[in-house]
């Protein structure tokens, strides 16, 4: 009986953590991440930074993902979220990075922008509403190169 009660405690837990966040807004650190280093931007903030050229956007997300959601148009794809070679990344680093990855229940984008400030990024963002918050948004996608 205690080990039904103990697993129900830790499916609830489970389930509650990946109910959606609240909006993404231009200060919140993402979960987990430096809250001095890594922020979060809403699909209108990277829009904007695509749109001047003013930030290298970097897909997290895997192949599955990105045949079936797109691709941010000329965002790096990164071979890993976790594993991936920092020289994926651009070589100055001072370059402004946004990772995105599936959505907001999606931390993968967390874990590839703390892997680059680690790294020595130093203006290093996430953009919590991932692919699937640029498409509902009605930003243009592009088909990832295989």
């Amino acid at each position: 009986m205690l080990n039904r009660t103990v697993f129900a405690l830790a499916l609830g837990l489970a389930l509650a953590a990946c109910q959606k966040s609240p909006p993404a807004t231009d200060s919140a650190p993402a979960p987990g991440a430096k809250a001095e280093s890594i922020r979060e931007l809403s699909v209108t903030d990277v829009a904007t930074l695509v749109q001047a050229k003013s930030a290298t956007v970097v897909d997290a997300n895997d192949n599955d993902t990105r045949k079936e959601q797109g691709v941010v148009p000329g965002a790096v794809l990164l071979t890993s979220s976790r594993e991936y070679a920092v020289s994926e990344l651009p070589t100055a680093k001072d370059t402004k990075l946004v990772f995105y990855c599936g959505g907001t229940a999606c931390r993968s984008s967390d874990k590839a922008a703390e892997r680059a400030s680690e790294a020595g990024y130093a203006d290093v963002s996430v953009m919590r509403a991932g692919i699937r918050g640029w498409k509902s948004a009605g930003q243009p996608t592009a088909t990832p190169q295989s």
